[in-house]
């Protein structure tokens, strides 16, 4: 009992790594490493363990003091503005907690199953993690939030690896490190090799940080990004729709630039119900990009980014990854939506591959709030695309924890693609972030105002956006292979 609450423990203290802890104390100390050093007290209670079971259940009670604390704003959505039932709400947030925590659990349960005793269980380790991760990220769609390699953004000198391995491999690198410490302070900790393991994955991912893998093209465009503070609450009411279009329309009088960005369903209406006025209001002073419901060839409507000139020429990009229960029913479970009032739930998704929008002699590739969560499927728009735009509207979490994890991730994204991120959102955070992962200028969440940047387009691919997970991948499983070997070819060694 006291193992599972110190995996517990463990667990949450993760959490304080990942934004917006960072924040709050980067004033007085650096919170990149907390979810090493919470690794790395897993990997101890997991050496310790007697049996894969005990393993599991360590990994179990990990998963769930980190997800428990770290995204259970889940429940915010399902009860504030999903209507349903506190007790009900908090019991499906449970769930779906203990859920994500199943991951871990198999990377223990494996781990003890596996391990041979010496130090090639720190690969092991660092492998299970990494591929139970991405297994986590892909599985039924997938869910990939608080990854662990989200969680060394910038200041962090594992950021750079990103650019090479992707947001998993800065996992099995951060894993790697934190096997290497649980295995010291088992063994000892006058380890040479072990040191320098460490001082070489930290400083070559400082090195990387300074790679410019990408180049600039065409000039800076200016980008006003609208964050319209529309409340969740009030959105979807047929009386209040003046609200959301008046606001949006003020904002980019007030605010011209060559491109304005309204967030996702900024106008809630369908794109063909919009009135043609408000249409040239929006793009008074140049291109409007408007997050808006579109209807389909093959029926039904679609979560869509409208890209619209001021001669009223519309191209769109239409989501491709839909939220389970929050924009489709999953097979067998349409009675969720009978305990849930959540509108605009059934889209039709967009095609698997769909062209950059061309603006101003820039190539934008659009993605629709959690979508920049799939760092692999955002590189089916490169080389060609020379801008990431995501469009969010995270008010449904209303002040919580979500949205400055969101734009952690989005940091992520611009390091792996070696591209400039916008970001327009709703309620926050909506910013700008550099190639390099930094972001440039954010505005403050829950105010209705406009952000207005200078963009630069860049050209180019970065190792990531050539081979995407797969190296990542290949060399979680060569540590696992590796730390196999005796088992697997037990005269050869």
């Amino acid at each position: 009992m006291r193992t599972a609450a110190a995996a517990f423990v463990l667990g949450a203290f993760c959490v304080l790594g990942f934004a917006p802890f960072d924040r709050y104390f980067a004033a007085h100390v650096a919170v990149w490493p907390a979810p090493t050093l919470a690794l790395a007290g897993l990997f101890l209670l997991w050496r310790k363990a007697s049996t894969a079971r005990q393993a599991m259940l360590l990994g179990l009670a990990w998963g769930a003091g980190c997800f428990l604390f770290g995204v259970s704003w889940v429940y915010v959505s399902l009860s504030e503005f999903g209507g349903m039932a506190p007790p009900l709400a908090a019991a499906s947030t449970l769930l779906f907690c203990l859920y994500l925590a199943l991951f871990p659990a198999l990377a223990g349960g494996l781990f003890l199953r596996w391990r041979n005793g010496t130090a090639r269980d720190v690969l092991l380790f660092a492998g299970l993690w990494a591929l139970t991760e991405w297994l986590r990220g892909t599985l039924l769609t997938g869910f990939p939030w608080l990854a662990v390699g989200y969680s060394q953004s910038p200041p962090s000198p594992l950021a750079g690896w990103a650019s090479v391995l992707g947001v998993y491999g800065v996992g099995f690198v951060a894993a790697l490190i934190a096997g290497l410490l649980g295995e010291m302070r088992a063994t000892g900790w006058r380890k040479p090799g072990a040191w320098a393991a460490i001082v070489l994955l930290l400083g070559f991912g400082g090195l990387l940080r300074l790679m410019d893998w990408t180049q600039p093209t065409g000039s800076p465009v200016t980008v006003s990004l609208l964050q319209g503070n529309v409340p969740q609450s009030l959105k979807w009411d047929p009386k209040r729709l003046p609200l959301s279009v008046e606001t949006y329309l003020r904002l980019a009088r007030a605010h011209p630039a060559t491109l304005t960005v309204l967030p996702e369903t900024a106008l809630p209406l369908y794109f063909n119900e919009v009135p043609r006025e408000v249409l040239r209001g929006l793009t008074r002073h140049g291109d409007a990009l408007i997050g808006v419901a579109v209807g389909t060839t093959r029926g039904g409507y679609a979560n869509g980014a409208v890209m619209l000139t001021p001669e009223l020429t519309a191209s769109a990009y239409t989501k491709r990854h839909l939220v389970p229960f929050g924009e489709y029913p999953p097979p067998g479970f349409a009675w969720f939506f009978r305990f849930a009032r959540i509108p605009m739930s059934d889209f039709t998704a967009g095609a698997a591959r769909q062209e950059a929008l061309s603006f101003n002699g820039q190539r934008i590739a659009p993605n629709i709030c959690y979508e920049d969560l799939f760092g692999e499927e955002l590189l089916d728009a490169l080389p060609a695309a020379t801008l990431l735009v995501n469009l969010s509207n995270t008010a449904w979490f209303g002040d919580s924890l979500a949205q400055p994890q969101h734009l952690q991730i989005a940091q992520l994204r611009a390091i792996e693609t070696g591209r400039v991120m916008l970001r327009a959102t709703n309620t926050g955070m909506t910013a700008m972030v550099n190639p390099d992962g930094i972001v440039a200028a954010a505005l403050p969440p829950f105010t209705t105002a406009a952000l207005v940047v200078q963009a630069q387009g860049r050209t180019g691919l970065t190792p990531y956006a050539r081979w995407g997970n797969l190296l990542a991948l290949l060399i979680a499983v060569g540590a696992c292979l590796t730390a196999l070997r005796r088992k697997i070819f037990p005269k050869s060694s």
